[in-house]
């Protein structure tokens, strides 16, 4: 799974809690999306012999800009209207526009220059969603990917001197997610709680530690008649732009809507204690492989009934997942 065989190689050279920024290979210049591709692969059989490589994504940038940059947080696509969210950088940080015009392109065969390029698909407005504790934040928006391929999606930014300069991340879009999905049941995980540890510091690499977070099962919680939600991430290794303080976002939505649904941070790593900043000797969850994620920061809402109504690949801002619990638990 590309995760699981890069993770703890990029953690090991980046781990320095959730403020850490890393940044995704680029290529800002036309290309081949299946030479693309096939270097991707490459770098990630380099990645997997290398304890200290930062894993490698499939997707390219190409601009005309000597600044701007994306960088891909939800990779993970299929079919269907989906939550798709980038971070837009250049030689100041991250772009923190409130909106941004995004407009989709689906190609066929070779990428040779955005002349070529189709007709518009699609142009929708991102939200821009800052993360706490800092200055990064996402860019939000929903797509509607109508078939598997290679998808371009392009931001028109101004610039300080008054003209438009443009950024395009080009990334397959699959014929189904790896992780699983909207309309789905996820496997009824038997994660581990407060009841089967002796210290909860067992439970997470985290230093705010909330036992509202580790009381139930994702089974348990499945079979409770209340909707869940259910956070996958490791607070002390938070390595790249796209993920946050995403358990601290969950433990702030439990206080505030408390009895009415269940709160589950599962940590990436099966032996926090163990890790001590050292993660070759870390253990992964294993139900990190029994929910297919592919990326470093997960979280899900489940319905009263079991079923992912709410599914946000890297890091979620609260008021996305609010909104998903609300949906979730249905008029008041």
């Amino acid at each position: 799974m590309k995760l699981m065989a890069a993770l703890v190689a990029g953690a090991v050279a980046l781990a320095v809690g959730c403020g850490a920024d890393g940044a995704a290979e680029t290529t800002p210049t036309a290309v081949d999306p299946v030479a693309a591709n096939t270097q991707t692969t490459n770098a990630q059989d380099a990645s997997n012999n290398n304890p200290l490589a930062e894993p490698e994504h499939e997707w390219t940038v190409r601009t005309e800009s000597s600044e701007l940059d994306i960088i891909l947080a939800t990779p993970d696509l299929a079919p269907g209207v989906r939550r798709f969210a980038i971070v837009i950088t250049d030689s100041n940080g991250v772009v923190p526009l409130p909106f941004v015009n995004l407009t989709s392109y689906r190609y066929s065969g070779t990428v040779d220059s955005p002349g070529d390029r189709p007709e518009p698909s699609e142009t929708v407005g991102s939200q821009f969603y800052p993360f706490p504790y800092g200055g990064r934040g996402i860019h939000v928006a929903q797509f509607n990917f109508t078939e598997p391929g290679t998808w371009g999606v392009e931001a028109r930014l101004p610039r300080a001197d008054g003209s438009i300069e443009y950024v395009e991340v080009l990334m397959p879009v699959g014929d189904a997610t790896e992780s699983v999905d909207i309309g789905e049941q996820p496997p009824r995980s038997m994660n581990r709680t407060i009841a089967n540890v002796s210290d909860i510091a067992e439970l997470t690499t985290g230093s705010m530690r909330n036992p509202d977070l580790y009381q139930t099962t994702v089974a348990d919680a499945m079979d409770s008649g209340k909707p869940t939600v259910v956070v996958f991430a490791s607070p002390a290794f938070c390595t790249n732009a796209v993920c946050g303080p995403q358990v601290e976002v969950l433990s702030n939505i439990s206080d505030q809507f408390g009895a009415q649904a269940n709160y589950i941070h599962v940590d990436l790593f099966e032996n926090p204690q163990e890790i001590q900043g050292d993660l070759t000797r870390a253990i992964l969850s294993p139900l990190l492989e029994e929910w297919g994620l592919v990326s470093q920061e997960w979280s899900f809402v489940l319905d009263s009934e079991g079923v992912i109504t709410g599914r946000f690949e890297n890091f979620a801002p609260e008021s996305e997942l609010i909104d998903s619990l609300r949906d979730a638990l249905g008029p008041s």
